[in-house]
């Protein structure tokens, strides 16, 4: 495989990790990846391809469109030890702790298979979710290239990245703690308060065990992908380009062509969308996994009914843990805001947020929808719930000031909701935000820019490092032969 232009590409073993925020850019970078060359096998675990199909019955296979278009990808699903119908969430400890212990022979399983199945001389290598616990043990066993994908901000891998050194400086755990943080490598500053939920604890649980663990596995990977900007995150990934080999390669958004990835059945809110006037609706969504409190989803009611602005909330099944056996929102709410909301479990976020009639996202943060609310110009409230949500509030509202914060105090209440949706609906504030973000958006255009983007040129590199390396370590005879 001396020369790439003569010789097929390596395949790409991929393994995406089961939640919808994580699913999103594993399959859009499945597709940049078989755009270049690559031959792919992606794997989803089989209740994750149930749920699929059942939000979306036509689609058995996701990439069959792909395919048709000329991209060589296979698609395959594989068990998790688990039958569909059980419930993951209702014993979470012990699912994690299964996932931890026992899940990584299922995936042994799996890559064996493919490989075996493989004509010979056929070259592979790994890509899995950077929150996955087995990638460096999988990769030793069948002697394949490690390649790690993180789908969140590099300033959150780099905090997670340096946990021992801020363990050693008695920054973690937080336990409610409010310090200034200046000597993590490439972050400039930061409050303790904007750190991951998961840093702030009393005692280690379960999801803690996985995640640090992730983490320690993280620094064997060969490659680091990351979907961010150079541009947006330069010090942060100077830093972390300095400990491995780190690409920025976003944002990684859908192709031309349609793949089913939502695990919920998607609203089509285009044509109520035709009705309303220029940049006049605002956008609520929480995301696809966090949830919250009923008080919390009474407040944000509240305030939109002493706004007055248009809207379409999404209130997904399960946002509410604990709604006390009732509805979650006041009485007569849809009746007195018929007019002008839509209320809907889900829909294609991404088709939403760049209608013409939207003018405002309040958001729980979720990487993709910051990705995706910059891209389509749109200006953001942030009510950031757990995980990378609050860290990733601080890039919005504090460094890009291209949103603010939905309220400043513990608690939310419906006043504070409705002035804050008015200063992002219009107003001399609106303007600013609306002006920090068409630069924001300019810079991840230009940044997947054929030719001379910063995210195309790191993602042309790893192609080439990635093949070189599975050249180098070809030539050394040095694998495993499987």
């Amino acid at each position: 495989m001396g020369n790439n232009n003569k010789k097929q590409k390596p395949h790409a073993i991929m393994i995406s990790f089961h939640l919808q925020g994580h699913i999103i850019p594993f399959v859009n970078l499945t597709l940049k990846l078989a755009s270049k060359g690559f031959s792919v096998t992606f794997a989803h675990l089989d209740f994750i391809h149930h749920q699929i199909s059942q939000s979306q019955p036509a689609q058995t296979d996701i990439f069959a469109g792909a395919r048709a278009s000329g991209l060589n990808i296979s698609y395959t699903t594989f068990s998790d030890g688990f039958p569909l119908d059980f419930d993951r969430s209702a014993d979470f400890d012990a699912y994690l702790k299964f996932f931890l212990h026992r899940f990584p022979d299922k995936v042994d399983e799996l890559v064996g298979k493919i490989i075996s199945s493989s004509p010979p001389g056929s070259e592979h290598f790994l890509i899995a979710d950077t929150f996955s616990v087995w990638p460096e043990k999988i990769s030793e066993k069948y002697g394949l290239v490690n390649v790690s994908f993180w789908t969140e901000p590099a300033l959150v891998f780099s905090l997670y990245y340096h946990l021992p050194l801020l363990r050693v400086n008695g920054h973690v755990p937080v336990n409610g703690r409010r310090e200034d943080v200046g000597y993590v490598p490439g972050v400039e500053s930061i409050n303790t308060k904007d750190f991951m939920s998961y840093f702030d604890y009393s005692e280690m649980e379960m999801i803690h065990t996985v995640i640090f663990g992730a983490f320690d596995a993280v620094k064997k990977a060969d490659f680091v992908l990351c979907n961010t900007v150079q541009e947006l995150e330069e010090e942060a990934i100077s830093a972390l380009q300095q400990k491995q080999r780190f690409y920025a390669v976003g944002p990684l958004f859908p192709a031309k062509f349609s793949v089913a990835g939502s695990l919920l059945p998607e609203s089509d809110c285009t044509e109520w969308l035709k009705s309303k006037p220029f940049r006049s609706v605002l956008y609520v969504s929480f995301g696809s996994l966090a949830t919250t409190d009923k008080n919390v989803i009474l407040e944000i009611a509240g305030g939109l009914l002493l706004c007055g602005v248009s809207f379409i909330w999404v209130l997904r099944p399960g946002i509410v843990a604990d709604s006390g056996g009732g509805g979650i929102l006041p009485p007569g709410f849809e009746e007195s805001t018929r007019d002008r909301g839509l209320i809907v479990p889900w829909c294609t976020q991404n088709l939403v947020l760049s209608d013409p009639a939207i003018g405002g996202f309040v958001t729980h943060c979720g990487w993709n929808s910051i990705l995706e609310s910059v891209w389509c110009n749109v200006p953001m409230s942030c009510y950031p719930l757990f995980t990378d949500q609050i860290t990733n509030r601080k890039l919005v509202v504090d460094d890009w000031r291209v949103g603010i914060n939905l309220c400043d105090g513990d608690s939310i209440t419906k006043e504070e909701v409705a002035e804050k949706i008015g200063i992002l609906m219009s107003g001399e504030k609106s303007d600013e935000l609306r002006h920090e973000i068409k630069k924001v958006r300019k810079t991840l255009q230009n940044a997947v820019t054929d030719n001379y983007g910063s995210s195309e040129k790191n993602f042309d590199c790893f192609v080439r490092d990635v093949c070189d390396e599975i050249v180098n370590r070809c030539k050394k005879d040095d694998f495993p032969k499987y």
